[in-house]
């Protein structure tokens, strides 16, 4: 297979090879749905739906799971804060989640399950470690279960440390463990926490840890051994080494390719909740349209940081450049329909554009060298437009719509219909603006200038550019 990916825990670019031909399965961790999703949760939505756009476009059929942690420390905390049950909490979040991969025009994936509706599946994984010794009740009546990070030689492959030299586990009360970095694989339940918030166990009622929930879900749906697991580089460790560390010691192959990308920061530091430094997709996406936040987070390289923040001018710039792109996008399919209208051209793009665009995907998903193909291309078409050649215009045109349906951009796409339903008005606006434009032509053939400028500015104060070609009045909708 020519496609080749970046391992995180290879530290290397390598072929990928599905585990069956001309399918891939591909697990990434989902949000804990606490709050209101933010960019740099978002991010890792946008980057693996274009990795499942380019692997679907070479043929394959892709399979993608991605978790919902509805369960967890911070959600009962939240919970509390709000006065609402943990449950509804959770829920609330969770539509906020799926309403913000809509927004950007994510793909749902394949499947999406809940931590709480795999407890079963949790406490069979727990069952496993502890016949293998792999795990142990803490002896103080907690009920607590923890992973025995000694017990296992490869605990660190995957992010590359030694146990020595890790810090303390945080995510349990230390005083059961054997070693402050052994994690927690069950909770005991505790008497200050709801009480539907714990499952019945053989070692004590409680919940689940974090990182028993993923193996769990993983393992269920894509089997012992799937293609590529990935996340947030924040997720690197713990999580995803000690879901490593518990799936592999209990006997599974788990994920062949790990798969991360890097950050969204704001003035140089991780977007997070934690440090209250986020941009939440439903503010964001009230500023900046949809599809040019899709783009800012889909531009760059998936391994590249990314800077937002209102405060800063050039992060300011950045989205700003986003809107012109967009609009560089939608110009030129405009003039393109213009001239070849709906003739009929070779739906296979063969153009040395789509060549570049192709390698680029295909090592390491090159989204910054995808995106410079598709300008160039752009640009290539509108000089075939400028010369009147429609055979070429349509030749550029089935070339940049595949790119665009790669990017997942593509304004034509079924995803965006939702966020574009103004565009149902467009035969009916057209109507009106062309009939206007009409009656400036004519007020401009008589010499009627004080009347021609006087339905230029009104249209322009309806927010509508009107552009004079050579082959008349072209009408577009300013970007604020």
């Amino acid at each position: 297979m020519s496609f080749r990916l970046y391992d995180t825990a290879a530290r290397a670019v390598r072929p990928l090879e599905p585990l069956v031909e001309g399918e891939v399965s591909i697990y990434h961790c989902g949000l804990t749905v606490q709050s209101s999703p933010h960019l740099g949760h978002i991010r890792k939505e946008v980057v693996f739906d274009v990795l499942r756009r380019w692997l679907e476009h070479k043929g394959l059929a892709v399979t993608v799971v991605a978790n919902v942690t509805d369960i967890d420390d911070k959600i009962l905390a939240k919970s509390a804060e709000s006065g609402f049950e943990w449950w509804a909490h959770a829920y609330k979040f969770e539509r906020e989640l799926h309403d913000a991969y809509a927004a950007l025009g994510c793909k749902p994936p394949t499947y999406e399950p809940r931590a709480t509706g795999h407890i079963t599946e949790m406490l069979e994984l727990v069952e496993v470690l502890l016949e293998r010794g792999h795990a142990y009740v803490a002896e103080d009546t907690s009920g607590d279960v923890y992973f025995d990070v000694r017990s296992w030689p490869r605990y660190g492959e995957l992010s590359g440390q030694k146990v020595d030299e890790m810090e303390a586990a945080a995510d349990a009360d230390p005083r059961g463990k054997r070693d402050p970095r052994d994690f927690a694989l069950w909770k005991g339940h505790k008497p200050d926490e709801p009480e539907t918030a714990s499952w019945p166990a053989p070692w004590g009622r409680g919940r689940p840890g974090w990182h028993l929930e993923c193996s769990a879900m993983a393992g269920k749906y894509l089997g012992d051994t799937f293609d590529i697991h990935g996340g947030g580089i924040d997720l690197r460790f713990p999580h995803h080494e000690n879901e490593l560390a518990q799936s592999a010691a209990a006997g599974h192959g788990f994920a062949r390719h790990w798969m991360h990308n890097a950050w969204v920061t704001m003035a140089g530091e991780k977007m997070s909740k934690s440090l209250g430094n986020t941009a939440q997709v439903s503010e964001v996406t009230k500023t900046y349209s949809p599809r040019a936040v899709r783009y800012f987070l889909a531009a760059p390289h998936y391994r590249s940081t990314i800077e937002f923040s209102p405060a800063d001018e050039a992060t300011r710039g950045s989205l700003a450049e986003a809107e012109k792109a967009i609009e560089r996008i939608d110009t030129f399919l405009a003039r393109a329909v213009e001239l070849v209208g709906e003739a009929q051209v070779d739906p296979t793009p063969s153009t040395e554009h789509w060549a570049t665009f192709q390698r680029s995907m295909d090592e390491d998903l090159g989204t910054p060298g995808a995106v410079a193909a598709l300008f160039d291309a752009i640009r290539a078409g509108n000089q075939a437009i400028t010369s009147g050649d429609a055979d070429t215009v349509g030749t550029h045109v089935v070339a940049i719509t595949a790119m665009l349906d790669v990017l997942g951009l593509n304004p034509s796409a079924p995803e965006w219909a939702g966020a574009m339903a103004v565009d149902n008005l467009t035969p009916v606006v057209d109507g009106l603006v062309a009939h206007l434009l009409e009656q400036r032509n004519t007020a401009r053939a008589a010499k009627d200038w004080a009347a021609a400028d006087a339905i230029r500015d009104t249209l322009a104060h309806l927010g509508l550019n009107i552009t004079d070609t050579p082959s008349g009045p072209r009408w577009s909708l300013e970007k604020h």
